[in-house]
């Protein structure tokens, strides 16, 4: 089992999930080139302007270490990051588990995706002017527990660990892509997971994912917020363990 992170974080987000599989799986966790303790070095402006270069990446990833085939978790970002590289080489994975996906994240004709063209412009650019106090005010918002700021502190600080240049592109790759048109090409059986009240992903957003990916299976978790991988962590434990189940 791989478990990949979203936008801003890094492995460690899956400490309170990971445990959970270990006596069942090999489990395998990495940063994404940019974050978290990935080699500096990794990180190149070309190849990851576009999320198929962070495919590419888990791709390489799985290759070199000879994992395959993998039961792959992929949370927000990470999602469609997996069901480009499941496309692509679906020889690598036995099952996908799709954590708060979103294959577009602006509203279109028929699609809501969250958030206006202006919200996305508006947002990326507080980004590129004061990229702390972003993260600051945001990060709370996305984790979705006032209830427990702590956890919305923690959030802030990985997005502030993160490099600032790094973040913004990483931003304008995951917040301006449209995959929609790439869940036609994953044959891979996937499991969509979705809270019942997201800011960053909406209902209507994991229900698309769901309708357009053949073979799928849809579960909305009793949670709030974009993280249940730190929120509701035995939510989406148990989730998993009933797709996964023999």
């Amino acid at each position: 089992m791989v478990l990949a992170h979203g936008f801003g974080c890094d492995q460690s987000m899956w400490r309170l999930v990971a445990p959970a599989f270990e006596a069942t799986h090999q489990v395998v966790l990495f940063d994404h080139a940019g974050a978290g303790g990935a080699d500096p070095a990794a990180y190149d402006d070309e190849r990851h302007s576009t999320l198929d270069g962070y495919a590419d990446d888990v791709v390489g990833l799985l290759d070199e270490l000879s994992l395959g085939p993998v039961v792959f978790v992929g949370h927000s970002v990470s999602a469609t990051i997996a069901l480009l590289a499941a496309a692509r080489r679906p020889d690598l994975f036995d099952r996908l588990v799709l954590v708060g996906p979103s294959p577009r994240y602006v509203d279109d004709d028929g699609y809501r995706g969250g958030f206006s063209v202006e919200e996305i412009e508006e947002l990326l650019a507080t980004m590129d002017g004061n990229y702390l106090g972003w993260s600051a005010t945001v990060a709370p918002m996305i984790m979705g527990t006032p209830d427990r700021p702590e956890l919305g502190d923690e959030l802030t600080a990985s997005f502030c660990r993160t490099d600032p240049r790094v973040a913004r592109r990483f931003a304008r790759t995951t917040f301006l892509s449209d995959n929609r048109a790439d869940l036609a090409a994953v044959r891979t059986p996937s499991l969509v997971v979705q809270c019942r009240e997201d800011v960053i992903a909406p209902v209507e957003v994991g229900r698309y994912v769901h309708e357009h990916l053949a073979g799928s299976r849809f579960a909305v978790i009793d949670a709030v917020g974009h993280c249940p991988n730190l929120s509701a962590p035995d939510a989406l434990v148990a989730a998993m363990r009933e797709y996964l189940a023999p």
